[in-house]
């Protein structure tokens, strides 16, 4: 059997002002429907939420939650030095 990965993921609009995180167990396919606006009625869609900019594995789905929670908690501020700590230069991690 194939061990199964969940990931928290942070994501911005182009400009780099508005900042969604999520939970997923398949990456790739959470960044398409975000970028490709499939529930036109989203929060990331009415924001244009379209770049992945930094993303964590899990293989516990309750770490993986219990992270989205914490980071979901954070200040803006907070959030953005994680992210420049791993893509220092914002750029789409999905290209």
């Amino acid at each position: 059997m194939q061990k199964k990965y969940y990931y928290i993921y942070i994501m911005c609009n182009k400009h780099n002002t508005v900042y969604y995180i999520g939970i997923t167990n398949t990456l790739d396919r959470r960044a398409i429907e975000h970028k490709w606006k499939l529930n036109k009625n989203s929060f990331t869609a009415r924001y244009n939420i379209c770049k992945l900019l930094y993303f964590e594995e899990y293989d516990n789905p309750t770490d993986a939650i219990a992270r989205e929670k914490q980071l979901k908690g954070w200040r803006r501020d907070k959030k953005i030095n994680l992210i420049i700590k791993l893509n220092p230069t914002m750029r789409d991690l999905f290209e």
